[in-house]
């Protein structure tokens, strides 16, 4: 018999940056390793990864990294786990691996450890412990949901996914190995809670086709839509029907460019190749050009064509803007700003309709989920707390005792001894790491504070200039502004703060020993003038002091 320990590092109570651990008695398995968009808030911010201390310090005893699928709610954290565990196994299926390479391959990473599964194959890690891969519906090909056997019975995570009759080969769910582990036994079910508050199924409000079509046909300029470029099945459905006419497609982006050549070469998309144009097709009238987001914030190249500042596209009249991904939780704010700023170039704007659903398991699709696993246990996850809460009802709807139901929090752990939950209050330490740039450090809280606090006060910069033989002053202190106040109509302002600091610069001066108190001068300058500046001007900007001697 084992102990179990199930507890999440990033993905409960939000929207990405999932990533599981399950560990069985002294093995650990790492379940997805993804990264979410920062908000308005986080400065600067590109994306936020989970902290992955507690793998670094027990990085021995991990079998693996599993992913289900490869988008970055899910995947996009891989080159920051492999750079600082580089001896890590990561197994996934061939499309997902083929997104992995390539962002290992960008990030001047180098991996040995890459292990290609195919669904419905068993990798088996001794001791009773195994792993089965089984095919699930989601909008990229070769999606999986794992299955973990150990001796106590089955736990199954189900990453994303959907019950869709349509979709067929490498988007397919296999319903009957689903039904054949819960045959079996299933401990514990992991499903995600996304979707849970959507009644029904979430097909067929998946397909858009029909919007599609009446978009292209109604639209005599160009279409400039916008996509996910890990959402295959969205750029396949757009194919579809820009087939049906005489337009070409153009793909705008290195590495929009890279995932439909991929895609095409192992037979993921299928369209005549001779469809796709190139720069050259840019300015004809029945172009349809498709252009993506990476690891940045949603819509952050559309917006640079809006702004102007692309170098390729120049917006026109009668251009069409085609968002052909529904709103999620999160975007709201930034994509109604983003149609605002569409609207007043002049240029029309299309937004995919509401009813139009992403690739995620709404409460019929759970159900079904339930109905097949049969789990003793069930945990949600993937999802604001909300989401994780309605999951819950619904499971507990489908008649899993409320007290076998798992909410918890990242972080909070679940242990199972013999095959039977115990209580347990133990708490691993999780935290958000900050992504700026391509550094790959941590930017911090301070460090966002200090955005915060110069984006609505400004900065203020105090120098002075004293002599290396006397300590005395060699010239008047200097007091520079940016982003606090407009100097020429507060110059009085000014004036008063070159004297506080001239003040508190003399004060700190021992003329007679030669020695200056420059730890003194900056804490007393920082707080008499950021005192004087709230009183006068109502705000307290950063202040920096840099004294030097000559």
């Amino acid at each position: 018999m084992s102990k179990i320990r199930i507890f999440a590092l990033g993905g409960l109570n939000e929207n990405g940056k999932n990533m599981y651990v399950i560990e069985v008695d002294k093995s650990i398995f790492v379940f997805d390793c993804g990264l979410k968009y920062a908000h308005d808030g986080m400065l600067g911010v590109d994306y936020v990864i989970p902290n992955m201390d507690y793998l670094k310090q027990n990085r021995k005893r991990i079998k693996g990294v599993f992913l289900t699928h490869g988008h970055d709610s899910n995947m996009g954290a891989i080159s920051d786990l492999v750079k600082n565990i580089p001896e890590v196994n990561v197994y996934a299926t061939k499309f997902t691996m083929e997104i992995v390479r390539s962002y290992l391959e960008e990030d001047g990473i180098v991996s040995k450890n890459l292990k290609e599964i195919r669904p419905h194959s068993k990798i088996d890690f001794g001791q009773g412990v195994s792993l089965f891969p089984i095919s699930v519906t989601h909008s990229i090909p070769d999606a999986v949901c794992f299955v973990l056997y150990t001796k106590d019975g089955a736990i199954c995570y189900t990453g994303d996914f959907v019950f869709d009759s349509s979709s067929k080969n490498a988007y397919a769910t296999d319903i009957g190995k689903l039904a054949y582990v819960g045959k079996q036994g299933v401990l514990c079910l992991l499903a995600e809670s996304i979707y849970s508050e959507k009644a029904g199924f979430t097909a067929p409000n998946n397909r858009v086709s029909s919007f599609i079509r009446d978009v292209l046909q109604k639209s005599d300029g160009r279409v400039i839509a916008t996509v996910l470029q890990a959402h295959v099945c969205r750029i396949q459905e757009i194919f579809n029907e820009v087939m049906k006419t005489k337009r070409k497609i153009v793909l705008m982006g290195h590495s929009l460019q890279q995932m439909v050549q991929k895609a095409l070469s192992l037979g993921y998309l299928t369209i005549d190749p001779s469809r796709i144009g190139d720069l050259t097709n840019l300015e004809d009238r029945d172009v349809v050009v498709l252009i993506s987001d990476e690891k940045e914030k949603p819509f952050a190249n559309l917006e640079r064509v809006v702004n102007g500042f692309d170098k390729f596209i120049k917006l026109k009249d009668s251009d069409t803007i085609f968002i052909t991904e529904p709103s999620y939780d999160g975007i709201e704010k930034r994509l109604a700003s983003i149609i605002d700023l569409i609207a007043m170039k002049g240029v029309n704007v299309v937004n995919l309709s509401s009813k139009y659903l992403l690739y995620h398991a709404s409460s019929e699709d759970l159900m079904m989920m339930i109905s097949l696993m049969k789990p003793k246990y069930y945990f949600p996850v993937k999802g604001e707390y909300r989401h994780q809460y309605k999951n819950a009802e619904i499971a507990e709807a489908a008649g899993i005792p409320k007290e076998n139901i798992l909410l918890k929090q990242n972080g909070d752990v679940v242990t199972f001894v013999k095959g039977k939950l115990v209580e347990s209050f133990d708490k691993v330490f999780v935290d958000d790491i900050l992504i700026d740039g391509n550094r790959g450090n941590d930017v911090g809280e301070l460090v966002l504070k200090d955005r915060e606090m110069l984006g609505e006060n400004g900065i203020v910069i105090v120098s002075g200039t004293l002599s290396k033989r006397t300590k005395q002053l060699v010239h008047d202190v200097d007091v520079v502004t940016r982003g606090f106040i407009y100097v020429k109509e507060n110059f009085d302002v000014i004036q008063e703060a070159r004297k506080i600091s001239t003040e508190v610069l003399l004060e700190n001066i021992d003329e007679e020993n030669k020695r200056v108190d420059y730890t003194a001068i900056k804490n007393e300058i920082r707080e008499r003038l950021g005192n004087y500046f709230h009183d006068a001007t109502g705000s307290k900007p950063m202040i920096i002091t840099v004294v030097q001697e000559v």
